[in-house]
């Protein structure tokens, strides 16, 4: 029933697969605050449903693959016509598989727990029937390109002979199906003495209470599960919320409880954590282990966890009062890598030296980008290079700024400098109100706005703190990374030095140059200053005057890089930034293949630092699971670049802590991507359109002229609706960023969306 070349190309999803051990990982220690002291389980719900079709075997496989070697694998049963068990996640067949367009317009109404429901049920079906239907995604925000695959639905016995090291059977309806004429409880009875069943949950009451004493409590935990608080147990007419507070009757039918996430860690409606209650200690006070449901990558989290998916699963195994037993996900390589190689850290555990974590905008994934928030979150965070961007003031006071476009980080739009709108196209495309307009005190005054770059997909960042914390001027930044006891060094961004120069008579080079001398950066050796730019003028300029590390920042994405490109570089730089795609090229998030960028570059002696490293799980390929920790791996592990450029540094800093890259043998859900892996397993009817490669690297995009020289006479700014003349020659021309040709009340409204 399974298919053979998807079995046989997901074996490329991993360097290696290593054969699956029987012990458990590295962290099995008694630090774990489990009812047993054991770590806690990892349940793959169907599998790796969160990205192959759920309960498919595929999906098990995945999950195979990916996980600690006790995982257990997660089974809903749903009885046919004939009584066959098969895994599948609802009553209802449409849903998660393509049997509308088998049984077209055969669809029928039941009542379901009393509720009037429509579609294609299990129980209208025998398993004969159901042969040529297959499972699809039933989560239409995942990838549907593997649904072209004929993945068959399967019964318990194939999921068994998957030899999962754990197997969980979930019963979630049984009185539909007495009212159906289907015994799920003789079926249970009866599989379990064909297979090895681990676990059985159900939210009813009766159906525990009727296998109870049919199963061996030593081979079988039955384990009840909770549904929404206000919700009524069908057979005790009682709500979930006030059996609850009766864990004494629940511990007379069942060992363990099931619960959704939010009865531990309660969320408020602005998804923010509130305190956790005292469900896990009273469970376990009562003997019941305590399982939580509802985890899942791509799904927005809390705000607290700032989109990582490991923090979430680590504040439910590793906090200083408990731990849930086990955890249910559709994403188990996450939970997996929780447990094994970042729970238990501490705060004093040392990291490997490499990769070296490079903020962007400070920690500008959890407050607005350049603040002093930003920055001290940053550092809090354990990052190694702490950024600024350098823009300038009408008045030539040098600050930290994501943008020379007050529009595109500031309420400015708003604010009474409204009218100083106008266009640069030197600068970008479009209408802006551009930092040397204003005074640095008029600057100051400005309220920031937190970055949303995920916004088309409603993904926000923390609402709370969308206008909070202050900008700093340049020689402020290098006072607070000069107290910081942590940073390794600093790094200075500078853009539109030419267009600075020769249209606004302002020096941003000087300006820089005579910050960090003032703050003593030119004698001292416990901070590293590193000058990034993409402009080679200006990294020239840098290396005629200081001993500063450059580095040539690389906006465009190309797939090889001439030798003679390379060597062109090395003379004004010490390092590159490059784009995530210069590595691994993708096509509609599916990685394609991995260049030779990286390598070759780091034969030159050049180091490779690579951004932009997000937690948004629309930020990463299908390749990396939505899992923020497994692509930087990727890239650090499988690349071994040098630096990850992130705006959420805490991510990656925790990543360099993780035990389990001292292993002897990495554990497969710490083991780098192969590239092109995934898109191998697309049926062709729904492989993506081919793109073209990206192009390669040439002499003329990095060679560029000296920097004109700034005239000594003073010019003031431009103003409202005002046009600077046309751009210069090419070579001479600052890079143009991306953007939509807007008007000025457009831009205000956009803006306005922001706020």
């Amino acid at each position: 029933m399974f298919n053979s070349r998807a079995l046989v190309v997901l074996a490329l999803l991993l360097h290696s697969v290593v054969a699956l051990v029987s012990a458990k990982g590295s962290n099995s220690t008694s630090q774990w605050q489990t009812l047993s002291g054991d770590a806690p389980l990892v349940i793959a719900r169907g599998g790796f449903s969160g990205l192959f079709p759920g309960f498919s075997s595929v999906a098990f496989n995945l999950a195979l693959l990916t996980s600690v070697p006790d995982v257990v694998f997660w089974c809903d049963v749903q009885l046919t016509k004939d009584a066959a068990g098969i895994c599948f996640p609802d009553l209802l067949l449409n849903n998660n598989s393509d049997i509308e367009g088998v049984f077209a317009k055969k669809d029928k109404t039941y009542l379901v727990n009393g509720v009037s429901t429509q579609g294609w049920f299990t129980v209208d079906y025998t398993l004969n029937d159901l042969a040529n239907v297959f499972v699809t995604q039933g989560v239409y925000s995942r990838t549907n390109k593997f649904d072209g695959n004929l993945y068959p639905i399967l019964i318990v016995e194939d999921v068994a002979q998957l030899k999962p090291p754990g197997l969980w059977l979930n019963v979630q309806h049984d009185i539909f199906f007495s009212q159906h004429n289907l015994s799920m409880r003789n079926y249970v009875l009866s599989v379990s003495r064909k297979v090895v069943v681990n676990y059985i949950s159900s939210p009813e009451v009766a159906f525990l209470n009727s296998i109870k004493a049919r199963v061996s409590p030593s081979t079988t935990k039955l384990v009840f599960r909770f549904l929404g608080k206000d919700d009524t147990e069908p057979s005790t007419k009682q709500t979930y919320g006030s059996l609850l507070k009766n864990l004494t009757y629940i511990k007379t039918f069942a060992s363990g409880i099931l619960i959704p996430k939010t009865y531990i860690w309660p969320v408020t409606k602005d998804l923010y954590l509130e305190p956790h209650t005292s469900i896990v200690l009273d469970a376990h006070k009562a003997g019941l282990t305590v399982f939580a449901s509802d985890f899942v990558n791509d799904i927005p989290l809390a705000y607290n966890y700032s989109y990582d998916p490991v923090s979430e699963y680590l504040n439910f195994v590793d906090n200083d009062d408990f731990s849930v037993d086990g955890v249910l996900s559709d994403f188990p390589i996450t939970p997996s890598e929780a447990i094994d190689c970042f729970a238990h850290l501490g705060n004093n555990t040392s990291g490997q030296a490499k990769p070296l974590v490079i903020s962007k905008y400070g920690a500008s994934g959890d407050f607005p980008s350049c603040t002093d928030l930003a920055y001290s979150k940053a550092i809090a965070d354990g990052v190694d290079v702490l950024d600024c961007p350098v823009q300038i003031s009408k008045d030539g006071t040098p600050f930290c700024s994501s943008s020379i476009n007050l529009i595109d980080s500031t309420t400015v739009a708003q604010s009474s400098f409204s009218s100083l709108t106008t266009v640069i196209p030197e600068i970008k495309a479009g209408s802006g109100i551009y930092t040397f307009s204003l005074t640095w005190e008029n600057i100051k005054s400005l309220t920031p706005i937190i970055s949303n770059p995920w916004s088309r997909y409603t993904l926000f960042r923390s609402p709370r703190a969308k206008n909070v914390g202050k900008y700093l001027t340049l020689s402020d930044f290098l006072t607070l990374a000069q107290k910081s006891s942590s940073l390794s060094g600093v790094l200075i961004g500078i853009e539109n030095a030419a267009y600075l120069a020769e249209k606004q008579r302002l020096s941003v080079t000087e300006a820089v140059i005579d910050a960090l001398s003032k703050a003593g950066f030119d004698n001292q050796t416990a901070l590293n200053v590193k000058i990034q730019s993409t402009n080679s003028s200006v990294l020239m300029k840098f290396k005629e005057k200081t001993n500063y590390k450059l580095v040539y920042k690389i906006e465009e994405n190309f797939g090889d890089a001439l030798s003679s490109t390379i060597e062109d570089i090395k003379k004004f730089a010490d390092s590159v930034v490059i784009n995530k795609a210069s590595v691994f090229p993708e096509t509609q998030s599916f990685v394609t293949s991995v260049t030779n960028v990286v390598p070759e570059l780091q034969a030159a002696k050049l180091q490779v630092y690579v951004e932009l490293f997000s937690n948004e799980f629309v930020s990463q390929a299908w390749d990396f699971f939505s899992d923020p920790t497994v692509e930087i791996n990727s890239f650090v592990l499988g690349l071994n670049i040098d630096g990850v450029i992130t705006d959420f540094p805490k991510t990656a800093a925790r990543y360099k802590r993780n035990r389990c890259l001292s292993e002897k043998e990495t554990p497969n859900y710490m083991a780098p991507i192969q590239a092109a892996s995934l898109i191998q397993v697309v049926s062709a009817d729904y492989l993506p359109p081919a793109e073209a490669p990206n192009p390669p690297l040439t002499a003329s995009d990095v060679v560029e002229p000296p920097l004109p020289a700034v005239e000594s006479a003073p010019a003031p700014g431009p103003t409202g609706n005002s046009t600077v003349g046309a751009p210069p020659p090419p070579n001479r021309q600052p890079k143009i960023a991306a953007g939509f040709f807007l008007s000025s009340l457009a831009m205000l409204i956009a803006t306005l969306f922001l706020l």
